[in-house]
């Protein structure tokens, strides 16, 4: 909603100001004019003229401020305030995310600083969730079983928020990748009626825990028209993956990883999406500016305005000055008999 501004429903009647000139010089004489003269008494004319010269002046003023504003409330002036009322997408996203413990392998960069994988995935994450704010869009963690960190919600704030609070080690360490897809199934599928349903599987590792294989959850997610967008992040090999020595100190330790891309393929290729390898930062950044391009359809919006009527004020003013005028000229400002 926009800021008000000040608009005039008939701008037309601000001719009438026209006559204020004439008005004016109307009124220039009728200043209190004393009745009854005294050729040759000057000094009764020096008392008595100006303040009735001054009485005059002053009805004339409050005329003339009354007619302009009067003037002014003919014209409506109104405050008008725009609304834009948007409508969400239909598009409906649930983000698995990968928190098992190699995550914690720090083969990513954030701002030229080595990060972990978690962190530069949280981050990619946020700016994705930034350039979406009509979608309702939830996160399901996963390690060895998944657990909600947020369902699916427009309020993007709170879920960055959440997304914030996601820690290593919440649950016990695994990669329940078909548990996971099977999870968000289940919340895109429950009353859902969005156009479009989409998961984002984002993981490092082989599927290795969990009663749900991978491509049974894809096959699920299929046959409820549910796409699902597949992304292996990290390298293969050893990685450095921080741990605490028996001092408290931080060190790293090089862990074998190893990422299973025919497994994530598959699930793509099942639930008609598309498969991502992601390496590095820039390369997790560019797969999700193109899953956003993918996924975009027409935003519905309606616009209104919102009208506040102004012209009591003027109106008020202007008959209270006109009245204050016939009340001076019938009480103080009434002539001399």
């Amino acid at each position: 909603m926009t800021a008000g501004k000040l608009v005039w429903d008939a701008p037309l009647a601000f001719g009438l100001l026209a006559f204020l000139p004439l008005l004016a010089w109307r009124l220039g004489g009728t200043g209190a004019v004393a009745t009854v003269r005294f050729p040759g008494v000057s000094l009764l004319r020096q008392i008595g003229q100006p303040v009735r010269a001054a009485s005059g002046r002053l009805r004339a003023a409050l005329l003339l401020l009354g007619w302009t504003a009067l003037v002014v409330a003919l014209a409506r002036p109104q405050l008008a305030k725009d609304l834009e009322i948007v409508k969400a997408s239909g598009i409906d996203i649930l983000i698995c995310l990968d928190v098992s413990r190699s995550m914690l392998a720090e083969d990513f960069t954030i701002g030229g600083q080595r990060a972990s994988r978690i962190d530069a995935v949280k981050q990619v994450t946020e700016q994705f969730l930034e350039g979406r704010p009509n979608d309702r869009i939830g996160i399901i963690a996963f390690a060895g079983r998944p657990y909600l960190v947020s369902p699916l919600t427009l309020n993007h704030d709170w879920l960055k928020e959440n997304l914030k609070r996601i820690r290593i080690g919440m649950v016990e360490d695994g990669t329940a990748i078909g548990s996971a897809l099977a999870s968000a199934t289940r919340r895109l599928g429950d009353k859902s009626d969005s156009h479009t349903r989409i998961i984002v599987l984002l993981t490092d590792g082989d599927n290795n825990a969990g009663q749900i294989s991978p491509n049974t959850a894809a096959e699920a997610a299929k046959a409820l028209g549910i796409k699902i967008y597949a992304i292996c992040a990290g390298t293969q090999g050893y990685v450095p993956i921080p741990v605490k020595d028996m001092f408290g100190n931080t060190v790293y330790q090089q862990v074998l990883v190893s990422v299973d891309e025919n497994q994530s393929k598959r699930v793509a290729e099942i639930g008609g999406g598309k498969f991502y390898r992601a390496t590095d930062s820039s390369a997790l950044k560019s797969i999700f500016e193109d899953i956003d391009l993918l996924e975009k359809v027409p935003v519905e919006s309606q616009r209104s305005r919102q009208l506040r009527e102004l012209f009591l004020w003027p109106l008020s003013f202007g008959i209270a000055c006109v009245a204050s005028a016939l009340l001076w000229a019938f009480t103080l400002g009434r002539k001399l008999p």
